[in-house]
């Protein structure tokens, strides 16, 4: 399908747009942020047929997994937004100390101005408009610009946005051209999801106005299984959280570190699992994706050469399918190794302890999830104390980042800044400071002339600790036990 483009002249208009709306202060009221939330939500819905159409053309989503993944992922986190942005955005007090009272200190929570939100393919729908949800709550315009590599869903993202019928929550169609030319507006804030060479692109261009970044990009992301793990749990987990969308998820297990006296039944059961998910010829499965295109379908294929394929490596290049694949006997010098994988390629890889593992996970940049399999909650711990990742799942994979509660983000070159839930309201948010004070009293303890009395009472003002501090001292203490 040929891609839709925005005319690149037309882009400062779709920006100047936003802006205009942010300047009559269109965007701040409460009342405009929960409407648009609402009419974003009863459009999605609206739209649902035509979403999962086009994430079938783009690359053979399953509908109940692009349901699941996409809509209903963005459906939640809509209700969660609604449920909460009231509370978000009132002012928050905070302690003021003895020297400055009386007088009271709040923070306030207030819109950046204009978000940019650049979204990758992978996830098209959710990865654009979660974000977009984010920026909405917390009361700014919106420029969105989805991917070109799933044209069909961008076409229908568009068609949903215009429904929308508000200029401050626009978007911006294209590729290459049409993304440089949007990153030379002025933004109060851009969020990038997608890889770290386009990452550094959009980090040069934001130096140019001082923009603030969120960047969510990848690396390989490891699951890590243990002796005691339960293999046959772990190998349903492990097999779904890679081979959901083709293995194309950002935090997808991307090879697996498994105690060596566990190694041939682990990989045993993933192969189980996979005729269990797909059938025994995944090929022909209503439920398994296709690569999104032939550049990366050939690039994946060439990664089939390294190490024993123990299970899958077929391939078909006319409707770009790669089955689901575990390969064996994979060094860390292999190409598969090299890389983040993002297809439905699966290194599994024997060692001798947890702390060899440990080692091959910190030899490598910092990823931005790590998985762990074991039935010992000490050997939990020391996997996650022994290695960093933007986030984390015990005995799971993929569902740590369906938790509003928690934030999603990368560490390093895994990524920058997080969202979800609270998260996303606070990125987009400057969290401004605003003390008050009373004209009804006005202590001299401040002010000059300086006195031994009034030295002790400063110090002693300053150092005091606030009741709500001593407080959380002792709610942190029970805690620690």
């Amino acid at each position: 399908m040929s891609l839709t483009t925005t005319p690149i002249e037309q882009i400062p208009t779709v920006v100047a747009g936003a802006r205009a709306a942010v300047a009559q202060g269109r965007t701040t009221p409460l009342a405009w942020r929960v409407d648009t939330l609402r009419r974003l939500r009863a459009l999605l819905v609206a739209h649902e047929d035509a979403l999962l159409d086009a994430l079938a053309a783009d690359f053979a989503k399953p509908r109940p997994e692009a349901w699941l993944s996409e809509l209903g992922f963005t459906l939640s986190d809509i209700d969660h937004t609604l449920a909460h942005v009231a509370l978000w955005a009132a002012p928050e007090k905070v302690a003021t100390p003895l020297t400055f009272k009386p007088g009271r200190s709040e923070i306030h929570h207030e819109p950046l101005g204009v978000v940019c939100v650049i979204a990758p393919w992978n996830y098209p729908v959710q990865l654009l408009l979660v974000p977009m949800v984010a920026a909405i709550a917390a009361g700014n315009a919106v420029v969105a610009k989805p991917s070109e590599l799933a044209p069909a869903t961008s076409d229908a993202l568009a068609a949903l946005i215009t429904a929308l019928g508000d200029p401050a929550v626009a978007l911006v169609q294209g590729g290459v051209a049409e993304t440089t030319a949007l990153l030379t507006e002025r933004f109060d804030h851009i969020l990038y999801t997608g890889n770290g060479r386009v990452a550094r692109v959009v980090m040069r261009a934001a130096a140019d106005h001082l923009t603030p970044v969120t960047l969510e990009l990848g690396g390989k992301s490891p699951a890590i299984v243990t002796a005691s793990a339960n293999i046959d749990v772990a190998a349903r987990r492990i097999a779904w959280g890679k081979f959901l969308n083709c293995g194309q998820t950002c935090i997808a297990p991307d090879y697996v570190l498994v105690e060596r006296s566990v190694h041939d039944q682990l990989v045993t059961a993933i192969g189980n699992q996979i005729t269990e998910f797909y059938g025994p010829d995944p090929q022909a499965s209503a439920d398994y994706a296709r690569i999104v295109n032939d550049v990366h379908f050939q690039r994946l294929e060439k990664l089939l050469h390294a190490g024993t394929v123990a299970v899958g490596g077929q391939t078909d290049p006319d409707s770009r399918y790669i089955a689901p694949t575990v390969v064996t006997g994979v060094t860390r010098a292999d190409p598969v190794m090299q890389e983040e994988i993002f297809g439905p390629i699966l290194p599994v890889i024997a060692v001798d302890s947890v702390d060899e593992a440990l080692g091959v996970v910190n030899a490598d940049d910092k990823p931005l999830a790590l998985y762990v399999f074991t039935e010992d909650d000490a050997e939990a711990e020391r996997v996650l104390a022994g290695a960093t990742s933007g986030g984390a799942c015990v005995n799971g994979t993929l569902m740590h980042i369906s938790n509003p509660n928690l934030p999603f983000g990368g560490v390093g070159e895994s990524g920058m800044g997080a969202y979800h839930g609270k998260f996303g309201f606070d990125t987009f948010t400057h969290h401004r400071s605003v003390m008050t004070r009373t004209t009804k009293l006005d202590p001299p303890m401040t002010y000059p002339p300086y006195t031994a009395k009034k030295e002790r009472m400063i110090r002693r003002g300053l150092t005091l600790p606030d009741p709500r501090d001593l407080w959380a001292r002792v709610r942190s203490a029970r805690h620690r036990r």
